[in-house]
């Protein structure tokens, strides 16, 4: 099976680079795994807000799974010539989620609202931006356009049976929402591949945290795709491959797509809506308005006055001055102060965020 855009397309970058000796998607892993924002993955929330339990899954988790799902689904379907790039989708998998902000979904809808609702911050969107603007200091990762492409469609909230590329070139820069699928089989494939990831481990974290327990799971999931994480994984992986290898779309069978549902809307009732969560879902909110409204008039009295910000108090305000410094050139032109904030903010871990929100909650102590 071939992709609809000539290869050169896919292989694009911003700026041109010759053909690395490792390949040019296995040098788009690991320009994202050596990258700032995939680092602080690991201290970003995938369901559950800073988990002190060492064995509930992180986003640095999440994406991992999510590559190596994609990977063996490009490897089983290659078994039937579909001529799949196993690199391209590994590189698209760890970079799909580098947009998150702190606090993971709830994060998102809270920045989202303080930028006024709509499509104003959504992770997708913001994971390109990442990429392609804000990593390295302002210059990007300069990622290929199929790795990129499939990074901002991969749409993590959408729950379609059947996917096919997308056989038109996008203007990446101008996409402001999560209408657009990928342009390539190795895009769509990651795009199943996160929610075969998450909706299994999130489960598992589920009943580590008492949300619920093992027989909690509906008797047809449990039959159907089994009873823990590797086992749904199993299962959805050789569907998708055994219902798409002879044909000319991707995508799960009649029968588990109803069960896939089934196991959807529990997630969403007993574990992503819990009356639990709401605590941490408020003090979430909280924390990013506070730090957005706090840098706001920061950045109004002090602008670009980097040497003014190192004279703070704060060790917060010292970061932000030091972040807007070695963001200079990238920020030149924008004159839109949210979006800057946002940037900033975005880019927070949770512990970060916390530790952040603290300082200015708290007055300093001198004596110690």
């Amino acid at each position: 099976m071939q992709n609809p855009l000539p290869e050169n397309v896919y292989l694009k970058r911003t700026r041109e680079k010759e053909t690395p000796i490792r390949g040019n998607y296995f040098r788009d892993q690991t320009a994202i795994i050596h990258s700032m924002p995939f680092r602080r993955l690991k201290h970003k929330t995938q369901v559950f807000f800073a988990p002190e339990n060492d064995h509930v899954c992180t986003r640095i988790e999440h994406v991992m799974h999510v590559a190596t799902i994609a990977k063996s689904i490009c490897l089983g379907l290659n078994q039937y010539d579909w001529n799949l790039d196993t690199d391209m989708a590994f590189a698209i998998g760890l970079g799909h989620d580098l947009g998150h902000a702190p606090f993971g979904h709830e994060g998102e809808l809270f920045l989202n609202k303080r930028l006024g609702g709509g499509n104003s911050f959504i992770h997708e969107v913001n994971s390109y931006r990442i990429v392609e603007y804000l990593a390295n200091n302002g210059k990007g990762l300069n990622l290929t356009y199929g790795v990129k492409d499939g990074i901002i469609s991969h749409n993590g909230e959408s729950f379609e049976q059947y996917l096919v590329p997308d056989n038109e070139v996008k203007e990446l820069d101008i996409i402001h929402d999560r209408k657009v699928k990928p342009s390539s089989y190795e895009g769509c494939i990651t795009r199943f591949s996160d929610k075969i990831a998450y909706l299994g481990r999130d489960v598992e974290d589920g009943i580590t945290a008492k949300f619920i327990k093992r027989q909690d799971i509906p008797e047809q999931v449990r039959k159907s795709l089994g009873e823990s994480n590797s086992q749904i994984i199993d299962t959805l992986v050789h569907d998708v491959i055994n219902n798409s290898k002879s044909g000319n779309k991707l995508g799960f069978s009649d029968d588990l797509f109803e069960v896939i549902k089934l196991l959807k809307n529990f997630n969403y009732e007993r574990i992503y809506h819990n009356p639990k969560k709401d605590r941490n879902r408020i003090v979430a909110g909280k924390i990013i308005y506070a730090l957005f409204d706090y840098l706001l008039v920061l950045f109004e009295k002090y602008e670009r006055g980097y040497d003014s910000y190192g004279k703070l108090e704060l060790k917060f305000e010292k970061d932000f001055g030091t972040y807007l410094e070695s963001m200079h050139d990238f920020y030149l032109s924008e004159e839109n102060p949210e979006i800057i904030i946002t940037d900033f903010i975005a880019g927070m871990t949770d512990s970060y965020s916390m530790d952040c929100m603290a300082q200015i909650s708290f007055p300093t102590t001198y004596f110690r």
